[in-house]
């Protein structure tokens, strides 16, 4: 076995056939590391027959006293499962890159452990995920452990959606509250469009907040995958004028319903339980009132400043391998009771679905399922859309060069990502 360099043609060849095939480990994504400023090798493993029996995108993420810093992400494509084959993989990737002025080396693999329901429950489990763990470990790998947030350079755990059925009945199997938000979009007069030409000015700044990634990184994104036709973005437009028209039909309904309740309640015959029921329907009906005459008020104000609609929400997305990769979204702050986000979902997985897409990947969701944690409502709104909960393998560590590594890990760079 021996370490070799591939050309990009040569690396997606083989890495989108691998079984652990993934857009992180694609030239695509290398030249948006280029355009980042890292240096990006595409690396391949030969076995004694000569066979191409491994990948990887090696990115050089830092360097520190002129040796460099390494991650593979999502990575590398390799056999795990073989103990001694990893043993001698691991061998010849130190001394290659350790030869190249590596002395440490982060990675990832797409693999994963265990499929959850929105109760953290295991419903599968990848059998030979210990195995390869122990694998890694013995071949001299650090493992960072089942860590449950953002401890990782990528998710440990994300939510992922099966697209694998009729548009209706993907609907019915929403949760409640996921398709009660969506109706809400819906009745607010919000529309989702895509943008013709996928252009990402509109959309960084209902993201820029969410992520330290600069505007450029979205448009490298956007050049990269889009050359495959793999880019696109949808926004979340608030139609104003039937913002207008919904919300004067609500007002005008339970101002009318509301009527009736006070007649209701001057009827003399009425008593007793009845009453109360009354009453709590009465105070009920006031708070819709009220917040119907609100959002009338805001709609007819909208409608004048923003004749042509308001842009107040919006997404990205890749699409690889039959599935459909949620990179990043967001939403303007003083609309979020309007739910764009989930309307912009939703509307996703349909058209996907239509289009015989496997998958609908909702990027990351946190491993705490049941304790309540400031990332509870993340966890809720993408489990909400009849989403499974992905554990991945996580993050392993290779000290090349021990006495760099020593010194490296009293320094700022390492303290912060640890």
């Amino acid at each position: 076995m021996h370490i070799i360099e591939l050309n990009e043609v040569e690396f997606d060849k083989y890495a989108s056939n691998h079984r652990y095939r993934n857009y992180y480990q694609s030239s695509a994504y290398g030249r948006v590391m280029i355009e980042s400023g890292l240096k990006v090798q595409y690396l391949g493993v030969i076995n004694d027959l000569g066979q191409l029996i491994g990948s990887a995108l090696l990115l050089c993420k830092n360097t520190f006293m002129g040796q460099k810093y390494g991650y593979i992400p999502r990575g590398p494509l390799f056999h795990y499962e073989d103990k001694n084959q990893v043993l001698e993989f691991t061998e010849k990737l130190k001394k290659y890159l350790g030869k190249q002025g590596y002395f440490y080396l982060k990675i990832d693999p797409y693999i994963s452990l265990s499929l959850r329901d929105r109760k953290g429950t295991i419903l599968n489990q990848n059998t030979q995920g210990n195995t390869i763990i122990e694998n890694l470990k013995a071949a001299g790998f650090q493992y960072n452990g089942a860590t449950k947030f953002f401890e990782d350079e990528k998710a440990r755990w994300e939510a992922i959606s099966k697209l694998d059925e009729e548009p209706d009945s993907l609907y019915r199997n929403l949760e409640k509250q996921t398709k009660n938000k969506i109706q809400k979009a819906i009745k607010c007069g919000v529309e989702i469009v895509q943008d013709p030409k996928n252009d990402v000015d509109l959309l960084y700044p209902l993201i820029k907040n969410k992520h330290t990634r600069p505007l450029e990184y979205y448009k490298s994104m956007q050049q990269s995958f889009q050359a495959t036709q793999s880019f696109e973005v949808y926004y979340a437009k608030l139609n104003t004028e039937n913002f207008v028209v919904n919300s004067k039909k609500l007002y005008e309904e339970e101002f009318s319903r509301n009527d009736k309740l006070t007649i209701s309640m001057q009827n003399n015959q009425v008593k007793g339980t009845d009453m109360r029921k009354l009453i709590n329907l009465k105070m009920e009906s006031d708070k819709l009132v009220h917040t119907y005459k609100k959002d009338l008020v805001l709609a007819t104000r909208l409608l004048k400043d923003y004749p042509e609609g308001i842009i107040i929400g919006g997404a990205a997305i890749i699409k690889y391998d039959h599935a459909v990769h949620l990179l990043i979204e967001g939403f303007h702050p003083f609309y979020k009771d309007m739910n764009p986000n989930y309307l912009l979902k939703w509307h996703i997985m349909e058209k996907y679905s239509k289009e015989n897409y496997k998958y609908f990947n909702l990027n990351a969701i946190t491993g705490e399922f049941q304790t309540p944690n400031k990332y509870s409502g993340l966890n809720e709104m993408k489990l909400g859309f009849h989403a499974l909960g992905v554990e991945y393998i996580g993050e392993f560590n290779l000290v090349i060069n021990s006495l760099t590594f020593g010194l490296y890990k009293n320094t700022t760079a390492y303290k912060k990502e640890h």
